[in-house]
């Protein structure tokens, strides 16, 4: 039987797409089922819902319709209608609806309903999932010059209460909790948030009374033990509850076979009673360069956004980085590469992408991961249109990137090329924000994906000079390690932020791993009891 999993905050899907993927080989069913997930997002909803009504079919029995529509050939509506029982199912599954506490969130009693209702009964299920993460992201606390956090202010602060109150009132076997590296360091008035949140995740009924009041609710949670993912305890109190630092809960993605330096806090809650003392934890793999995910993905070329758009166009336009004496002032071995890329960009394809490209995809990395040959190309892989000056960045910083293994800072810039912000200088000075424009790097995990992709991609340069553009949409999900037949809903600006708020399925796949083998401890344990009664 699939453990069922409860999905909170649930974005695109990317953390429920790692658990769902875990298949028994013989049965073909998947070890956790998503009953059901929560997310208030209208674009990345129809994300999750889509992706639902794909998991409502066993692996390999993908009907050829869904194929048909990110191809385009035909409609989502026309889609969902081929197959009404299995889109009900999906619209059960994937629920838009928003948590907390203000005017536009769902009441309560309705959220307790719900899960009641597709648990069935199921004592040992699975809690997973986030709480926007925003208010404790350093760099947003650093744009917002905010040293404490005010939860009266900024309701963000205490949305993790309600993936709280689900622990209290719901008691799930385990629970996964993902949030951003700031919450190590965020601060309220009164204390650290974080040290909050573990107090708070070890006895949800305390907190729980202090924030709902009883509500007639007959509570019987028994708290929990809260473990990190990628080490071990570094002892136990006189309660047998783990010890850990802070620092211990940290996730170097990088370290686990994801091509991103994303660093997340990720905690693993095992509820009291079990005796499991040590649960695994991830195993240090390679690294993976960025190359690896990106090589195999079509070709295309950046648009142009200020003049007519064509491939001549854009080619006069890389070319006039040969005017003005800018190529005078750039290191020799830069300046070689340039000129080396302008002699072969005629070969460039003249496509600049579209919703869906058809090409014959490879990946030089976990290629069963990535790959369905029935999908037939690349979808949500257009490029952007860029201005020209910013071509000539791009251009400058991709053949820096390649020449020198390391993305260009603005002290590194011709003054031609530097972008024409009134900050610029003291940005050169003060090394703040000196590296606005990055190319990524072939040979090392790419920077974070992170939401911020959909301003204007000045961070997320691709490495190959010849294309001279920022990523694609379908470009960032590799990185964020989504299967490529897995379809972004929304128009382009909305694809970007699903994918960079997601948490990276192939990472999820792995944890998933883990918290399998303690479901089946727990399974063991109870076996056991109950022959020996």
């Amino acid at each position: 039987m699939s453990i069922p999993v409860i999905d909170l905050f649930a974005g695109p899907g990317g953390l429920g797409e790692g658990f769902s993927s875990i298949v028994e080989r013989k049965s073909m069913k998947r070890a956790f089922k998503i009953s059901l997930s929560i997310e208030k997002e209208f674009f990345a909803h129809e994300t999750l819902t889509l992706r639902s009504f794909y998991r409502q079919f066993t692996p390999g029995n993908i009907p050829p319709e869904y194929f048909d529509f990110v191809q385009g050939r035909i409609t989502i509506g026309d889609l969902y209608k081929a197959y009404p029982d299995q889109f009900e199912s999906a619209k059960k599954e994937a629920w838009r609806a928003q948590l907390g506490e203000d005017d536009k969130a769902v009441p309560n009693k309705e959220v307790d309903r719900r899960i009641s209702e597709v648990l069935n009964g199921i004592k040992d299920w699975l809690l997973i999932g986030g709480p926007a993460c925003q208010a404790y992201s350093v760099v947003g606390r650093s744009r917002r010059q905010d040293k404490l956090l005010d939860e009266q202010k900024d309701a963000r602060v205490g949305l993790y209460k309600q993936y709280l109150r689900i622990l209290a009132v719901h008691n799930p076997a385990v629970f996964v909790m993902e949030n951003v590296k700031g919450l190590l360091s965020a601060k309220t008035k009164s204390n650290s948030v974080f040290d909050n949140i573990i107090k708070d995740l070890s006895d949800p009924i305390k907190t729980y009374l202090s924030e709902f009041g009883n509500n007639s609710k007959l509570l019987e949670c028994p708290g929990y033990k809260i473990y990190s993912l990628v080490a071990k305890p570094r002892g136990f109190d006189e309660n047998n509850k783990p010890i850990f630092k802070p620092e211990d809960f940290l996730i170097h993605s990088e370290k686990h076979g994801i091509p991103q330096t994303r660093h997340r806090v990720i905690l693993l809650g095992i509820r009291n009673g079990f005796n499991i003392i040590e649960p695994e934890v991830l195993p240090i793999e390679k690294e993976v360069g960025v190359g690896r995910v990106l090589n195999g993905l079509p070709k295309i070329r950046s648009g142009l956004s200020n003049i007519e758009d064509s491939k001549a166009n854009w080619l006069l336009t890389l070319e006039n980085i040969c005017s003005n004496g800018i190529l005078n002032k750039i290191d020799e071995d830069v300046k070689c590469e340039i000129k080396k890329q302008l002699q072969t960009i005629n070969s460039t394809p003249a496509s600049v992408g579209n919703e869906f490209v058809l090409y014959p995809v490879t990946s030089e990395y976990e290629r069963d991961w990535f790959l369905n040959k029935r999908l037939g190309g690349a979808c949500n892989h257009q490029s952007r249109g860029h201005m020209g000056s910013d071509l000539l960045r791009y251009l400058f910083v991709s053949c820096f990137g390649k020449v020198r293994k390391k993305s260009p800072k603005l002290e590194d810039f011709p003054e031609e090329l530097l972008p024409a912000h009134k900050n610029v200088q003291s940005g050169i000075r003060e090394k703040k924000f000196a590296d606005r424009f990055r190319v990524q790097i072939v040979d090392a995990p790419a920077k974070t994906i992170t939401s911020h992709i959909s301003k204007d991609g000045h961070y997320y340069i691709h490495p190959d000079p010849s294309q001279c553009r920022s990523l694609t949409v379908r470009e960032a999900a590799r990185i964020q390690t989504f299967p490529d037949d897995y379809f972004f809903c929304g128009p382009r600006t909305a694809q970007f932020i699903q994918v960079g708020n997601a948490v990276p399925p192939l990472l999820a796949n792995k944890i998933a791993k883990v918290v399998l083998q303690v479901f089946d401890e727990i399974h063991h344990q109870k076996n056991l009891s109950e022959a020996m009664d």
